[in-house]
């Protein structure tokens, strides 16, 4: 799985990042773009601890999640129309250009972590090595290109 970290792949997220459109269309799911680029900067902002989710689900749900971890960062790709935690989605409209700006500046933000070692827990899947972050930051931009063709 490629990483958030590389340098390859940072430049191919946010290349595909800029061409994306207000006006894309997705291939799947519910969101627009507009929504998508908003939705996007949650995972990112919880890595780098600016954002909390609600973890109150439980002892065995969040043994549950723990079983589900490692399909944060392998190789295989997430199923379309998987559902979101209810704190990433967008109901409302934002401004696409602005919105998208916040995405590159929060992608560019996280990929200068690399070498980052006091990584905040994840509240649902519990700790994770830069390494694995960097897997996940880029596993989530990369599905929600791909729901736009991009």
């Amino acid at each position: 799985m490629k990483s958030l970290f590389e340098t390859e792949a940072h430049q191919d997220i946010l290349q595909r990042i800029n061409a994306l459109k207000s006006t894309s269309k997705a291939k799947w799911g519910t969101m627009n773009a507009n929504q998508m680029v908003k939705h996007c900067q949650g995972p990112i902002k919880v890595a780098m601890g600016k954002e909390q989710l609600n973890a109150n689900i439980g002892f065995m749900k969040k043994m549950v999640f723990k079983l589900f971890k490692s399909s944060l960062y392998n190789d295989r790709p997430w199923k379309q129309s998987i559902p979101t935690a209810p704190e990433y989605v967008v109901r409302d409209q934002p401004e696409f250009k602005t919105e998208k700006v916040a995405l590159i500046d929060l992608v560019n933000e996280f990929n200068k972590l690399k070498d980052k070692t006091d990584w905040v827990a994840h509240p649902l899947f519990g700790n994770f090595t830069a390494d694995q972050w960097g897997k996940a930051q880029y596993k989530h931009l990369d599905h929600h290109l791909r729901q736009f063709g991009l």
